[in-house]
């Protein structure tokens, strides 16, 4: 991560503080910038004072709940300062891949210290835009503290960032779905005994993907440019697989279009880099799909690839322990493969790692440490992990921990798919784990198994009396899943649970559970 700091450097977060300590020294610039700050009428204050303000604007950060639609969180957040209204507009999911979390990613860009306003990967082009918006009615005229043209960019350390990835050694993947079902997911493998990376379970391993061959070869066709042109002295081709995001156009694109081309077209054109619909096939709209809709527009290569976004890197939730296997990282990927009309899609990375890299093949990477998801300091805590299809990741990764160190806390795992017979992930060493006691419990959710859909919130309702007397002794409750859907009906699950089991009322167990999340016992790896 490329952090800029203004000097003299205020220390006012503790060694102790949640952040690395990219992060650490960036905030404390960041305060120490805020003793000189005088914007666009913003007053300055002291790093004291600045804490005060922003607490009391805060509220509690009522629109930090990734379930809630961007425009619901912009209006939860009006009126407050910039940093807040930033923050809002992040997807929520603290999920490190803008090399930040919500919270330090929006404070860098109202300073000014970040100027790129689209690492945000899960909020996409809804958060880009509203970046933008905030930007342009009330952003920094200029960074905080502007770097030296001639000071080179100060890179985190090896592997640790995703601006410094180290290569590390693909070994292996396999299958574990089995026959029949609908889903394609696997479990892969990395030496790091070259690059020298460690990690703790909790952690997100970074990769740096690459496109497919065959969707770059069809946009240079489309394109009408040679392979080997020169864009920035890369080949165009290269440029494509390995810097260039392939997917939804961005709006540099459109805006480009309109530039070369006239009348009705131009007029589309902008209309969709406004983030409009004029023909209702924006869904479609992906670079390919875009060169395809506007065929008559003659784009330079080196133009085009100027307008497109970087290609991001992807993060996954380590499914292994580096106690239980030092030298070695393992993830659970499930397969992005679907159909927009007759053009099937795939995603970049999953089927990077599914199909195109080969035993034996380098790739670039680096470990994304936690940010307040990880086991209890105390291994005799005990521990409920809530974690279907690919969410169990983390959850397998705290096993084969907690096994490897040989942590006395019980553990409760609720697992759920589609159907037991081809969806039941690691069932054989999930089914060793109970019959060896280091699962508790084991239970487990299937919605394609009956007539009626069974999931794990259901599961949870279903053994809420033993779940809450788990809660009242201390235990932490972990959840991993999707975002949207999944997490949030698991929470609310966990509320009916407390009100019913724990004699409260409604209000009383939602205040429980931010009890819970603010002691650091509920935490959610969520995407």
């Amino acid at each position: 991560m490329t952090i800029q700091t203004p000097s003299p450097i205020v220390q006012v977060l503790p060694e102790t503080a949640p952040f690395s300590e990219a992060q650490r020294s960036w905030l404390n610039g960041f305060f120490a910038g805020l003793l000189s700050l005088d914007n666009a009428g913003v007053t300055a204050l002291s790093p004291t004072e600045n804490a005060a303000v922003m607490a009391e604007a805060d509220d509690g950060a009522p629109w930090h709940d990734p379930s809630l639609a961007i425009t619901e969180r912009m209006q939860l957040a009006e009126g407050k300062p910039l940093p807040r209204r930033l923050f809002a507009a992040m997807a929520q999911q603290d999920c490190g891949q803008c090399g930040y979390v919500c919270e330090t990613y929006s404070a860098a860009i109202a300073s000014g210290a970040e100027a790129r306003l689209n690492l945000c990967a899960p909020g996409g082009k809804d958060t880009l835009r509203q970046l933008k918006t905030l930007m342009d009615e009330g952003g920094p005229a200029a960074p905080a503290a502007p770097a030296s043209p001639s000071a080179p960019a100060t890179l985190g350390p090896l592997g640790r960032c995703r601006e410094n990835p180290a290569l590390a050694t693909f070994l292996s993947r396999r299958k574990l779905n089995g026959e029949g079902s609908q889903k394609e997911t696997w479990h892969v493998e990395f030496d790091l005994s070259t690059c020298g990376l460690d990690y703790v379970v909790g952690d997100a391993f970074g990769v740096i993907a690459r496109n497919d061959p065959r969707l770059a070869d069809a946009v240079i066709a489309l394109l009408g440019a040679r392979p080997d042109a020169d864009v920035g002295g890369v080949p165009l081709r290269d440029a494509l697989i390995a810097q260039r995001a392939l997917g939804p156009a961005p709006d540099a694109l459109f805006q480009l279009i309109s530039y070369v081309t006239g009348g009705e077209t131009r007029a589309k054109a902008r209309r969709l880099a406004a983030g409009e619909d004029p023909d209702g096939d924006l869904d479609r709209l992906d670079v390919l799909g875009t060169l395809h809709k506007f065929a008559q527009a003659r784009l330079s290569p080196e133009a085009f690839v100027e307008a497109l976004d970087p290609l991001q890197p992807r993060l996954y939730s380590i499914s292994s322990s580096h106690n239980a296997t030092p030298g070695r990282v393992s993830l659970t990927v499930d397969a992005v493969r679907y159909r927009i009309g007759t053009r099937p899609r795939w995603g970049v990375a999953s089927t990077f790692l599914a199909e195109r890299v080969a035993p034996g093949d380098t790739v670039p990477v680096y470990v994304q440490r936690a940010h307040g998801f990880g086991l209890p300091a105390n291994p005799d805590t005990l521990i409920i992990m809530c974690g279907p299809g690919t969410g169990i990741a983390p959850f397998r990764a705290f096993l084969h921990d907690r096994q490897a160190t040989k942590a006395p806390g019980r553990n409760w795992l609720f697992f759920g798919h589609q159907r037991r017979a081809s969806d039941f992930f690691y069932e054989d060493e999930l089914t060793a784990m109970k019959e060896e006691g280091l699962l508790t419990n084991l239970t487990l959710a299937w919605s394609r198994d009956g007539d009626e859909k069974i999931y794990v919130q259901d599961r949870m309702r279903e053994r809420g009396a033993e779940l809450f007397a788990w809660l009242e002794q201390g235990a932490h409750f972990y959840v991993c899943g999707d975002a949207k859907r999944m997490a949030k009906d698991v929470e609310l699950a966990l509320v009916d649970i407390v009100a019913a089991h724990g004699g409260r009322s409604a209000e009383a167990a939602q205040a429980y559970l931010a009890g819970l999340k603010k002691a650091g016992r509920y935490q959610a790896d969520v995407y």
